[in-house]
């Protein structure tokens, strides 16, 4: 076990941190006999704290807990709610030293992609605490008849929202969406995952500080059969990142009880690098595009379609950059990547690995598991003459490799890049943006970088992000992602007249004086 790494994580926080954010776990009774299992450091593969197991007598407290405090937060305007996470934005940002270690130590990731968590919770924090009152304000719409019918829209908060969150960006999935439902009024339950309970409890412990009162936002961890479950049983909207195959499950019990859904799933991403683009320019983004956060995002590119013209050079280009990469166990920013999050997710790389190249793909980089740097690491790899009978053509891998492919004419591209039950993320590489712009439009997938792996889109969070068919339903950022946790309702005032047949009418006359203003309407531009 290599000892750089277990002295950086012991040494950096101390082991009464995870004591003390336990006690923010939500249980039912005293809690006191209550089994718990290990969260195990990837640097090192030993367990580094406990996590209760929760149980549905669990959720069934939160969710009690945040129904009594929901009213009160839920009737507060919505400027003083964004005043709460305006000082939280400034937290974050002001102890990212504490989250940066607890995710890394959680999760094994490199530190610069666990700075993008940071950030992006910042981002999202400051950016609903400012629009947020913009798209939850009441708006006048036009009435059924003008003047005689004055309607209004409002928004109303859904009540309790459950949030079933990943271990790959433990604080940006926890806490992301929990901001926007939160800033709607709502409360929050989160089951976060098992192996990265304690990043997403020091986040809201961050928050609590920030002055949001504790009931609102409860924590239950423990394993997602048991919880899951009972959350969507018992909550009024359910947000879940994670597996396809999981999505559906929660997609049929959430439409049982006819509650809100909103899933972000898998993804087989692909690039296309066209003959124009600038290649050592395109090689640094490729590197980003595949393995950030060493693959582990549902949002990376595991696909890769290069124009013929220019696919030995940018081979060539992009092996080198990938060769060069530093891995490593640090808890500074000298590092390209970190670990895989778990011995299942390297399992899971090598099976595919192994697959592919016993088929006749060839790994022109990488290809190897790196036990002398920790139990988990795998090398940044790619494949060359990956072929349809092989796992991972089609299957998403979830870690540090993607495949490679010459392509001959954008429509053979794009015919390819769509060709996936997928379509959550992809991105375009050429000099002639206008070009790239109307191809993005012709990928099936929710969001389309143009010379960007993946932060363009994602940190643009005044416009919406999610998937596409296999992908998810429900969007994060922007209108979308907040007014999802609330309930649409419509209020109209009718003067003068019924919309109906009055008095001096007749049912018939009624029709046909009807008839003639809605004639008279459709050519009166003011009245539309």
């Amino acid at each position: 076990m290599p000892d750089v790494a277990t002295r950086h994580w012991t040494d950096r926080v101390d082991a009464s941190l995870f004591d003390r954010l336990r006690r923010r776990v939500t249980l039912a009774g005293d809690g006191l006999t209550r089994p718990s299992s290990p969260v195990v450091a990837p640097l090192t593969g030993e367990p580094l704290a406990e996590a209760p197991l929760g149980t549905g007598e669990d959720i069934a407290e939160a969710v009690r807990r945040g129904r009594a405090a929901q009213r009160e937060w839920g009737s507060m305007s919505c400027a003083d709610r964004a005043q709460v996470f305006l000082r939280y934005h400034d937290l974050v940002l002001k102890r990212q030293d504490l989250l940066l270690d607890v995710i890394q130590i959680e999760s094994g990731k490199a530190r610069k992609h666990a700075f993008e968590e940071v950030a992006d919770v910042a981002i999202v924090s400051r950016y609903y605490a400012i629009h947020a009152q913009q798209h939850l304000r009441s708006r006048r719409r036009k009435g059924a008849l003008p003047v005689l019918t004055a309607t209004w829209e409002h928004h109303h908060p859904l009540g309790v929202v459950g949030i079933i969150s990943p271990w790959n960006y433990p604080l940006s999935l926890s806490m992301t969406d929990a901001i926007a439902a939160l800033m709607a009024g709502n409360a929050v339950v989160l089951k976060p995952d098992q192996q990265t309970p304690y990043t997403a409890l020091a986040a809201i412990d961050l928050l609590y500080e920030a002055g949001l009162p504790a009931e609102l936002f409860q924590v239950v961890t423990g394993r997602g059969r048991e919880l899951g479950g009972p959350l969507i049983q018992q909550t009024d909207s359910i947000c879940f990142t994670g597996s396809t195959q999981t999505g559906r499950t929660i997609a049929r019990l959430a439409g049982e009880r006819l509650v809100g859904c909103s899933l972000e799933l898998g993804g087989k991403n692909p690039m296309l690098v066209l003959a124009d683009a600038d290649l050592e320019y395109t090689a640094t983004g490729a590197e980003r595009a595949c393995f950030a956060n060493a693959g582990q995002l549902c949002i990376s590119i595991e696909r890769l379609y290069v124009e013929r013209p220019i696919y030995d050079r940018f081979l060539e280009l992009f092996s080198a950059r990938t060769r060069a990469m530093k891995l490593g166990a640090s808890f500074d920013y000298g590092m390209d990547m970190g670990s895989l999050a778990s011995r299942d997710q390297l399992e899971k790389v090598q099976s595919h690995v192994t697959d592919a190249v016993s088929k006749g793909a060839t790994a022109v980089a990488g290809g190897r598991a790196r036990p002398d740097l920790g139990p988990f690491f795998y090398e940044p790899t790619i494949l060359t003459g990956v072929t349809d009978e092989m796992t991972l053509a089609k299957e998403e891998t979830f870690g540090p490799v993607v495949s490679i492919y010459p392509f001959d004419g954008i429509e053979s591209a794009i015919e390819r890049a769509n060709a996936t039950p997928y379509g959550l993320n992809a991105c375009i590489w050429t000099r002639d943006t206008r070009r790239g712009r109307r191809i993005a439009t012709r990928i099936q997938s929710g969001t389309v970088n143009v010379n960007e792996a993946y932060a363009a889109t994602w940190a643009s969070v005044d416009a919406p992000m999610g998937g596409c068919k296999d992908s998810g339903l429900g969007r994060r950022h922007g209108a979308q992602g907040i007014l999802k946790y609330t309930a649409a309702q419509t209020v109209s005032v009718q003067r003068f007249l019924p919309i109906a047949a009055a008095p001096l009418f007749s049912e018939r006359g009624w029709a046909r004086f009807l008839s003639t203003s809605l004639k008279l309407i459709r050519r009166l531009p003011g009245l539309r």
